[in-house]
């Protein structure tokens, strides 16, 4: 009896719960009725939603009684918020009709501004790209993958696993990379020094083109690339993943990634780990390139929690790469790569390398090790109806270059870089419709060498602070906005001697007292560099669809440790650099104007710049007083840094179709021209036009996508699609041709075809996604202008004609994506 009472009563408690809850359920069309599928719907009060089906169907059932905002969103439509009220043991009805979104500037973007803003507000040029793009791209690393999205940005090459990005003709420590907001530090003055970022974990890269220093300080003259990491949209109490599998036919890359996600209430867990490796790749002028195989992993970890009060992310991030260090070695008559053995070897006489060694997925004794640690929290206070943001990380790389062939085991480079970031702003609450924002950030860094045998740079001790002030208002349909800022940065470093080891016949660094016998490579110095920047901005809506942007902006950049303080061999670049104590600040004064276009068949954006540099900072090689080339370390060429003023200009164009009527089809195209002027008129005077120019300029690029993509399902198959690619580069007749620093570089056409599809069970469900991709169809041997391995030569003739190393030749990629 006493069991059949508590049956009762637990069925009546259960009949009362749920008495107290309801439904709501309803479909997604557009206008012209069709279904909407997979739009997501969400109640973000109740961290609850829907997906609808391909019939544009949702149900969300047992909902709290009450009045929520529910927010329905799709890509390619316009997201709406409505109201709707919960009844008690009903079901309530919500059909709603989607528009179609206009262009991709009613996303919030929230790099190179005071809070995240809606990108057609905001007058400095700045780019989305997001993961499903990326995915379609091949690309051995994240730079690749953003250069084949963003027209304007561009990449150095050192192999395919090293790209360092250049915004419209300006890279190196001009360009600020980010991860998730976080300034990215990893000995970024390198020739040979890539990203230390997971490129299967970011779920956009938001990209400001034109300087950025007004947030940002000291680093973002040329633009800043943000890298922002994907968390999906999860189901409270549900474990959710993905497992990522990639293969590159060229260089046998094989890349796999598992990520986990997992929402409990108001906390959001995400991790991911991640293997790549590769050997060397291969094209039909060189064969196999030696020295370009490379392994790669990553471990990445987030947790999130969405309080009354505010917001607060933590992230940790592990990478751990082995790369390969390519010297370009050869014998003179075959043309085959050859490699080091001994110490002091003669080049003419190295042994070959045998084939096995060639398509080898182990890495040879000459090689980087790069480890890059990061742990780091966002958090955000609402303060009445203002808020604080703050930012603090702390970075640990660690960088080792192996190029001693006798002792495998010593490096040659061994630093270590400590990081400390922060970033504190104010977001005061509107006031007569002015929004602004207050802020303070900077970063603390300490470099030291440890147990290597080459210096090339001090141990310095940096410390960066800067304050700024923006604001934002809108006047009727133009939106204005601005601010200024001003930078100092202290660096310093004690007498660094080096003298002989002993043990192993090279030279180690010593400390005071122990110095007899020893030389002083770095003597002490002491400086503060300070500079005012600062941005005015307009964006004028002309009408919804039509707009016009216009904004001058003063960036500012400090010299960086190699350009005041090296005195060393680069082992990895084969150069020895010496710097310059006696440099100022770069100020760059750069103008843009623009007009975008959103039509109901076309999509129209162009992008004009101009930008003046003061004390522009590059490389020249050293010659002594008989005008011979200055030899510090055999077999390594000598630079020094100079500094003089530059101009850049230069248009960004795309035209993308997608008419209507033939709603399957699309063709995007755009054409990215630059142009860089040396103002050094001393130097143009003793070498003519081989000084007139910036060197790593990109030629003018043009790219051309037809794709076609299905509009529903066919059986089993979602969202699968087909496209053809032209990349047409131009010559590049215009070269920093100094001391033959560059050289002329022909213009090629590359053509490449990709497909795509999503794969859905019977209720809908996408199950995998696959993406195949063939580059370089026609396998043409190229060199791009800004690939340092087209230099890597040690004769000045070869049998076929044919100089330094050639790009990577035909692939083909296979990419499959396992929801979970």
């Amino acid at each position: 009896m006493k069991q059949t009472f508590t049956l009762l009563f637990f069925l009546l408690l259960v009949n009362t719960v749920y008495a107290q809850q309801g439904n709501l359920k309803g479909a997604v069309t557009n206008k012209d009725g069709k279904p909407v599928q997979f739009a997501n719907v969400a109640i973000p009060a109740l961290k609850t939603g829907a997906v609808a089906d391909q019939q544009g169907l949702f149900s969300i059932p047992h909902l709290a009684v009450g009045t929520y905002e529910v927010k329905v969103s799709m890509v390619g439509y316009q997201t709406i918020k409505l109201k709707k009220t919960i009844v008690a043991g009903q079901t309530t009805l919500l059909n709603v009709l989607l528009e179609e979104d206009l262009s991709k500037l009613e996303e919030v973007v929230v790099t190179g501004v005071s809070r995240a803003t809606a990108a057609r507000k905001n007058p400095i040029p700045i780019a989305v790209i997001g993961k499903r793009e990326m995915n379609m791209n091949v690309n051995n690393n994240i730079i690749d993958a953003i250069i084949k999205g963003v027209p304007g940005v561009s990449a150095v090459t050192t192999g395919p696993n090293i790209s360092k990005p250049f915004i419209r003709g300006l890279g190196y420590n001009r360009v600020l990379t980010l991860f998730d907001g976080v300034r990215q530090e990893g000995q970024q003055w390198g020739d040979e020094h890539g990203i230390e970022i997971d490129q299967y974990g970011i779920g956009r890269a938001e990209v400001v083109k034109g300087p950025a220093s007004l947030t940002y300080g000291s680093d973002a003259l040329a633009g800043v690339i943000n890298m922002i990491p994907d968390i999906p949209e999860l189901t409270s109490g549900k474990l959710q993943g993905s497992f990522l599998t990639d293969y590159h036919s060229n260089n046998g890359m094989i890349g796999s990634s598992l990520g986990l996600a997992y929402r409990q209430n108001d906390w959001k867990f995400v991790a991911r780990a991640t293997a790549k490796a590769a050997h060397n790749y291969h094209n039909n002028v060189d064969g196999f390139v030696y020295g370009t195989a490379f392994r790669e992993y990553n471990l990445t970890a987030l947790a999130s929690v969405d309080k009354s009060w505010g917001h607060s992310q933590f992230g940790a991030t592990l990478y751990d790469n082995t790369q390969e260090i390519p010297d370009g070695s050869r014998d003179s008559l075959t043309r085959k790569f050859t490699k080091q053995v001994k110490e002091d070897d003669d080049i003419k006489n190295r042994p070959l390398v045998p084939d096995n060694e060639l398509r080898s997925y182990s890495i040879n004794p000459l090689h980087q090790h790069i480890q890059h640690y990061r742990v780091y929290n966002h958090t955000k206070w609402n303060i009445g109806n203002g808020d604080i943001n703050t930012m603090i990380g702390l970075q640990q790389s660690i960088r080792r270059e192996y190029n001693h062939p006798e002792m495998p085991a010593q490096p040659g480079l061994y630093v270590v870089l400590n990081t400390l970031n922060y970033d504190v702003r104010y977001n005061l609450p509107a006031m007569g419709g002015v929004e602004t924002t207050v802020g303070v950030n900077g970063m603390y860094q300490s470099n030291k060498s440890r147990n290597g045998t080459d210096f090339p740079i001090p141990d310095y001790n940096l410390f960066d602070i800067g304050a700024f002030v923006f604001a934002k208002k809108s006047f009727g349909k133009v939106d204005v906005s601005g601010g200024v800022r001003y930078d100092s940065r202290s660096i310093r470093w004690n007498d660094f001697y080096v003298g002989a080891n002993k043990q192993n016949g090279f030279e180690k660094h010593v400390s005071v007292p122990d110095t007899a016998g020893a030389h002083l490579q770095f003597p002490y110095f002491q400086h503060q560099y300070t500079g005012v920047s600062g941005s005015l901005g307009a964006t004028w809506n002309i009408s919804q669809r039509i707009l016009v942007k216009a904004n001058i902006a003063r960036g500012y950049r400090a010299p960086n440790i190699t350009e005041i303080g090296s005195n060393g061999l680069d082992p990895g670049a084969h150069i020895v650099y010496l710097g310059n104590r006696t440099f100022k600040p770069e100020f760059s004064l750069q103008e843009d104007i623009g007009i975008q276009a959103w039509l109901p068949d076309l999509d129209i954006s162009a992008e004009l710049f101009n930008n003046n540099i003061e004390n522009y900072i590059y490389q020249a090689k050293l010659y002594d007083d008989n005008g011979n080339p200055v030899v510090i370390v055999p077999g390594n060429a000598t630079y020094k840094y100079q500094q003089s003023a530059a101009r850049l200009f230069g248009a960004e164009v795309s035209v993308n179709l997608h008419p209507r009527r033939i709603a399957w089809l699309t063709m995007n195209n755009s054409i990215a021209y630059t142009q860089g002027r040396n103002r050094n008129m001393e130097l143009i005077r003793t070498h003519g036009d081989d000084a007139r120019y910036l060197p790593f300029i990109p030629p003018t690029h043009i790219r051309s996508e037809l794709k076609a993509t299905t509009q529903r399902n066919h059986g089993i198959f979602t969202k699968s699609y087909i496209r053809v690619e032209a990349d047409i580069i131009a010559d590049q007749p215009h070269f920093y041709g100094v001391d033959d620093t560059e050289t002329f570089t022909p213009g090629y056409t590359l053509f490449n075809i990709g497909a795509g599809t999503g794969v859905v069970n019977k209720k809908g469900k996408t199950v995998c996604e696959l993406f195949l991709q063939l580059d370089n169809v026609a396998d043409v041997a190229y060199q791009a202008n800004m690939n340092r391995l087209k230099y890597f030569e040690y004769y000045s003739a070869s049998p076929n004609g044919r100089l330094g190393i050639y790009n990577m030749g035909r692939n083909f990629s296979a990419k499959v994506i396992v929801p979970f």
